[in-house]
Order: structure tokens, then C-alpha cells, then sequence
């Protein structure tokens, strides 16, 4: 079962005022809503039926205006089961015979004292996160700068306590181990899975709380994934790029391509600190200050320099 009514009427606190219990359990399979001003003068051509339906003011102010056997066919017509449920807002009343329609045929209506347009963005919010495409990876998030950083590698890298290490210098802990990725907005979202909330595995040590370690601010939810940082044992012949000027590469993630470095794992090398210095050049390089550029330009520079006899003019 995916998203139901009773889901979304939980976490927005809706009222219910038609259907029972098994009514609330109707799946919702479309992240969007329906403001059925058309399907209220009887025109139903294109009509997607599969979405929540929104009463506001104007459409209840229509409504007041139509006869009884017009109310009828479009109340008819709003309650089949296609459609998730409907919510009227404003706090307005539920017009006796769309009341009498749904409980006979136990279809759920509820009623919300939000404005309209607060309704819309909250359902389909909601319905968005919910519905995300999702896929889970091997690795750990961590939230560096205000930029969302996936580290990934082989078992063993130490990816565990390099998060350690930045979360000891103020950064963000959200997930390690498994990082559950959903698509939104064409964003890589990342969060924990519920059991793995909070929890860094340090090998020799084993699982520590890192809320109640280092306070509840070393820990967030969820972040947009926007580096992916993989670990990789150091390869004496591997030729490692050391100015930042080659082709950049990226990973992708359900669809999204997210930008990617390859960084050699050494004994001696600071990760933590490289791994700051790496994020920090990647938000200057998003501003548009590339030091690879600015290198490449110096040098350039120099070459022509000499070859005007050392006079740089």
C-alpha cells in the first residue's frame, strides 16, 4: 500500500466528516490536486479523477448557487472511486447533500480551517515526498558548509570516521552506513532510514548516538545531495589529476547528474581537512572562481612572458 487518505489526513491534521474507517485506507496515486470548477457546471471531458479535490470559498460559493438536481449529478460525479477523497477549507460547512452522497457511499470528505492555497501547497508537499522515486546507497551524508556531501567508497575506507572527524569540527550528521535518496523537485534529497537515525558505527568503538554525544545539533533529517566525495585506497602508478583541470565527473542518482571527486585515501593525509578544503573550492567554483582556471591562466601568462623576452606587457 502506498500513500492513503488516513496518511494524509494524519499529518495534516484534517477533520473527518464522511466515510469510516476503511475509507480513509483509498490510495492516493497522483501528487497533485483538483479545484473543480469545470466539473461543477457539468463539463467533464479531461477531467483527471485520480486527484485529491479541493473545495475553496469560490468553488462553495458556486455551489450555494446551483440547484438541487445539479448538485446531485456533480457530487455524483466528485465522489467515485477514482478519487482519493475531497477537503474543503476555510472551516466552511459540508453541503448537506455532498454529506448524504458520501456516507452512503462511504467516501471520505474532510474539512480543514486552512486557507485554500495553504492546502494546496501542504497536500501536495506532502504528496511529493511521499511519492518520490527513491533508491538507497552505501555511504555516508554528511552536511559540510550548507552543501550536502555523499561519501562514498569500499568497506574499510574510514568513511565512518571521517564523518567523526567533521562532526567534532561543527558539521552536520545525516546519515551513514545506508543513505536513502529520493527524487524531488530534480533534487537528490538524502535522509537516514528510521532505525539508523542518529547512529555512527566506529570500528573498534561500535555504535554511538551522535545526539546525545555531541547535541542534538550535530545531527539533521535530511539534506539535498550536492557532492558526491568516493574514497579510494592510493595507487602509487594511479596519476591522480593535482590541478583540477581535467574532464569533471559525475554520479548519477536516479536520473540527476551530481558532481563528483575522486579522492585517494592515505595514511598521514588529513581527510577531514581535505574533504573541508574540497567543499569550500566546490562553493567557489559554484560562485565562479575556479583555481584550476585561475592556475591554468597564470601559467599561460608565464609562458608568454617568456616568450616576450621575460616583459609581461
Amino acid at each position: 500500500m502506498g500513500v492513503t487518505v488516513k496518511d494524509l489526513k494524519e499529518h495534516l491534521n484534517y477533520i473527518q466528516v464522511t466515510g469510516d474507517e476503511l475509507s480513509l485506507q483509498r490510495e492516493i496515486v497522483v501528487a497533485d490536486t483538483n479545484r473543480p470548477g469545470l466539473e461543477l457546471t457539468g463539463y467533464y471531458l479531461h477531467s483527471q479523477r485520480e486527484r485529491i479535490v479541493i473545495l475553496g470559498n469560490k468553488e462553495m460559493g458556486y455551489i450555494q448557487g446551483m440547484s438541487h438536481e445539479a448538485q446531485y449529478t456533480s457530487f455524483e460525479y466528485l465522489t467515485q472511486d477514482e478519487t482519493p477523497c475531497i477537503i474543503i477549507t476555510h472551516g466552511a460547512q459540508c453541503p448537506d447533500l455532498l454529506r448524504e452522497i458520501a456516507q452512503r457511499k462511504k467516501f471520505p470528505v474532510l474539512c480543514t480551517k486552512e486557507e485554500t492555497y495553504r492546502v494546496v501547497i501542504d497536500a501536495v508537499t506532502f504528496l511529493d515526498e511521499k511519492m518520490a522515486p527513491m533508491t538507497s546507497l552505501h555511504g555516508v551524508l554528511v552536511q559540510i558548509y550548507g552543501k550536502g556531501v555523499l561519501l562514498t567508497g569500499e568497506s574499510g575506507m574510514g568513511k565512518s570516521e571521517i564523518a567523526l572527524e567533521l562532526i567534532k569540527k561543527g558539521h552536520l550528521l545525516i546519515a551513514d552506513d545506508r543513505v536513502d535518496c529520493f527524487l524531488i523537485h530534480q533534487e537528490i534529497i538524502g535522509q537516514s532510514p528510521e532505525v539508523l537515525k542518529e547512529m555512527l558505527e566506529i570500528r573498534g568503538v561500535g555504535i554511538i548516538n551522535v545526539s546525545k554525544m555531541f547535541g542534538i545539533s550535530s545531527v539533521l533529517d535530511k539534506t539535498k545531495i550536492d557532492l558526491n566525495i568516493h574514497l579510494e585506497p592510493w595507487q602509487v602508478e594511479k596519476d591522480y589529476d593535482r590541478v583540477g583541470i581535467e574532464k569533471k565527473k559525475f554520479k548519477d542518482i536516479l536520473g540527476v547528474s551530481i558532481p563528483k571527486l575522486e579522492l585517494p585515501v592515505k595514511e598521514g593525509r588529513s581527510m577531514a581537512a581535505i574533504i573541508e578544503s574540497a567543499v569550500t573550492n566546490y562553493l567557489l567554483s559554484s560562485m565562479g572562481q575556479d583555481s584550476a582556471k585561475e592556475f591554468e591562466e597564470r601559467i599561460l601568462r608565464y609562458i608568454e612572458m617568456n616568450k616576450n623576452g621575460g616583459n609581461e606587457s
